[in-house]
Parts: structure tokens; sequence; C-alpha cells
């Protein structure tokens, strides 16, 4: 029973437990049950299974959170985002042991919808470079590869069952990177779709709250319950979809373009049309844009931190911080109007298109823990605040996940997660 409970949907648990089917104790007993099996993965920060089973029983005895949109879900919270009842250390030893005083509002709104947060997963150092203890589920036996980062706990916890939903965050390619490292389905929303208020700041002009889903209709489901837009995937005729390769494809690895071809060929075959996208040369300056207002904004963002607790930041992070630091405000400007004007132009870049097929990353999973991987497709999209679904396509050489994003207008997710749906349902029936 504790098996086929994990395999459920997000959307079917929910309606299991509002319905009475299920009660959320009997739900969180399958996934605790899961995280102590899958525990050498280390995608937990911080897992209390007796705190789980008393929000579990809180809720079953409570008609008003029992019939919300993720009644009886367990959802792992990523460690960037405060948590009242439990630590958040924003992956840092600096802040071990720290108790905020609130939740942060995207937790608010998970529990106030039914939710039961299994916990908090491991994030990279702030949401940057130096990565965790986790490892990816997907990796063959005797190996061990990045899950990715920065929400490295977030996508290694759905990827082995331990819960259907977690939280991610991406300021450069946070949510689409450790989605497609892990297998699973990653969506970063519009930027500022999902409240950022109690979420570590990190660089607030890119900074954006998504998720970690086994599923298209699952990521749906989850922002769908934190704003009330209602972004049920639905079927669409005669889709036109661009082709977008980027100023950065030279760099893509086999195991990508053969990801790239496969999105494409699966769009043909459900009847989209598919034809190239010609990004003008602007572009081509985007990602040292977003590399910029990162280091930038971050190193204003950390400036209160004081002198003692700073000396304890990692050397890469420190340099990141001290970079921005020196980066003239004029270079900062510079780097928002080229933003700017890449968002205008994209508009009519994207007029005879409903959604793009875009790379995720440059290839399979890294060996190894040293490195998360590199955000090279990702950053772009980032700084655009275009809204992003990696979908897993299959796997590549040596049998680590690859997949494809699916890149919508501005506030076009609805449609973005339409197309990415239509693409993950296609693929599953054709394996």
């Amino acid at each position: 029973m504790a098996t086929e409970i994990t395999g459920l949907s997000a959307r079917t648990l929910a309606r299991a437990v509002a319905s009475g089917e299920l009660s959320a104790l009997a739900v969180v007993e399958a996934f605790i049950d899961r995280v102590h099996e899958k525990a050498a993965i280390g995608a937990w920060e911080h897992f209390e299974p007796d705190a789980v089973r008393a929000q579990a029983r809180a809720l079953d005895a409570s008609p008003t959170t029992r019939g919300g949109l993720l009644a009886g879900v367990p959802v792992g919270v990523k460690d960037l985002i405060d948590t009242a009842d439990m630590p958040t250390t924003y992956g840092s030893p600096i802040y071990r042991g720290h108790r905020p005083a609130l939740d942060a509002a995207c937790v608010a709104l998970t529990r106030s919808a039914g939710a039961v947060v299994m916990g908090k997963t491991v994030t990279t150092e702030f949401a940057c470079y130096t990565p965790g203890v986790t490892r990816n589920p997907r990796s063959p036996a005797g190996m061990v590869h990045t899950p990715g980062g920065s929400s490295s706990g977030s996508a290694a916890a759905v990827a082995a069952g331990m819960v259907p939903l977690a939280f991610g965050t991406q300021t450069a390619g946070s949510i689409v990177r450790p989605a497609a490292f892990c297998g699973v389905v990653g969506y970063k929303p519009s930027f500022g779709t999902v409240s950022t208020a109690g979420v570590r700041p990190l660089a607030q002009s890119l900074d954006t709250v998504g998720v970690l889903a086994r599923t298209v209709d699952d990521a749906a489901c989850f922002v769908s319950a934190l704003t009330g837009w209602m972004l049920v995937p639905r079927e669409i005729d005669g889709l036109r979809v661009g082709l977008c390769r980027t100023p950065y494809w030279s760099q893509a690895g086999v195991d990508t373009e053969r990801a790239m071809a496969a999105g494409a060929d699966a769009f043909s075959r459900m009847g989209a049309k598919v034809s190239d996208v010609v990004l003008p040369p602007l572009f081509e300056g985007l990602n040292e844009a977003q590399a910029v207002l990162m280091a930038y904004e971050a190193a204003a963002s950390f400036k209160a931190v004081p002198v003692p607790d700073r000396a304890r930041f990692s050397a890469p992070f420190a340099q990141m911080l001290e970079g921005g630091a020196r980066t003239p405000g004029e270079a900062a400007i510079a780097a928002r109007r080229l933003a700017a004007e890449a968002r205008a132009a994209l508009r009519e870049v994207l007029a005879p298109f409903d959604v793009v097929l875009a790379p995720s990353t440059v290839g399979e999973a890294p060996v190894g823990l040293d490195s998360t991987g590199d955000p090279l497709f990702c950053r772009m999209w980032t700084v655009l605040g275009s809204p992003c679904v990696h979908v897993p396509t299959g796997v590549g050489a040596t049998g680590m996940p690859i997949g494809v994003t699916i890149v919508g207008s501005l506030y076009g997710d609805a449609l973005a997660l339409s197309a990415a749906h239509a693409l993950e349902q296609h693929l599953l029936s054709s394996h």
C-alpha cells in the first residue's frame, strides 16, 4: 500500500485526502518510509518524522484545510526558504540552527492549501556554488553524479520518490538544471509569479520561486494552489513551436543535441508546426548581463552580514561578492537596459510562435559532487523572466537523464505548461 501511495500524483493524493479515501497520516507514513529507505541520497537538511505526523493529524482533524488543493500532499521546502517550525540554514554554517520567526509567504500559502511540509531540502550555499552532500538518485550503481544545484535536495527528493513536490528557486539555472540532471519536471514560473517574501535574497531582479515535480500537471497544480492562477494543462490544436538553439549552441554536447532532436520530432509527430527561431545579436550578451546582475545585487544583499560571519563564506561565494562590490553602478544599469531591450525584442521574435523549445543543459550530470554543473542554457531565460518548464526526454550515453526546456512568453505560463504536458505525454506513450 505504501508503494502505491508514493506512486500517486500530487493531484490524485489531494483528491483522495479531500474525499476521505486516504488520511493525510497514511499518506505521510508512506513517504516517511520512503525517506528512510533513500536516506543515503542525502536530500534532507532537516527531517523530523514526528513533526510531519503531527501536521498530518492536525490536517485530518481540520475540515477546512482537508479540502485544499494540496490536501495531505507532502512537500519539500528548499532550505533557502524560511520555515517558522524548522531550522533554516540557507546552506551555510553561519546559520546553523537559525529559526525564522515566520514562514515564507510561499510556505504559508502551501500550508493553507492543505499541504504537509516534510522538511527542508539541501541547498548549495546561499543558492550559489558550493555543493551540499546530496547525490543524484539516477546514478548507476557504483557511480556518483551531482544532482545539480542549487535546488539539489529538492530535485533528488522528487526523483527518489520521497515527495511528489518540492520548492526550488532559480537565479541562474537552479530549477531547470537539477530537474534535468535528476530526470524530473522543473517549472520556473514567469518572474514575480510566486512571492519571494521570506526567501533569502540573492539577486532581487532574478530570484524566482518555482517547483520540482514528477509531472507537468503536478507542477501546474502546485503553482495554481499558491497563486490562484488556474494553470491546468489543456490540449492545443495547431501548436507553433520555435526551435531555439540559443547563442551558446556550439557548447552543447551530443546528448543535448539528441534531446533537442527528440523534442522537435515529438512535436512534429503531434501535428505541431516546428521551425527555427532566429535571435537578434543583442541576445548574445544576456548571459554576461545575468552574471553581472547576480554578482552586483548579491553584494548588496549580503552587505549586512557581520564581518566575522563573512569570513565563513566559501571562497567562490566570497569572490563573487567581491567582484559584485567592485562592479560600477553603470555596468549594472547597462545590464538591466540590455535585459529590457531583449525582453521587448523577444516579444517580436516570438510573435509567430506559441512556445519555444530550447536546451536545458550542456549534457548529462557531471560525475562527482565537486560541481553542480553549468547553467549556460538557463541564464538567458532567467534574466528575461520567461516561464520555463523542463521536460525529461530520455537518457544520454551513460544512462543519465536528459531533456529539453519549453519556454513561454512572459506570463504565458499556461500555454508553456500545456505544451510541456503534451510533449511529456507523447514521450511517455511512445516509450
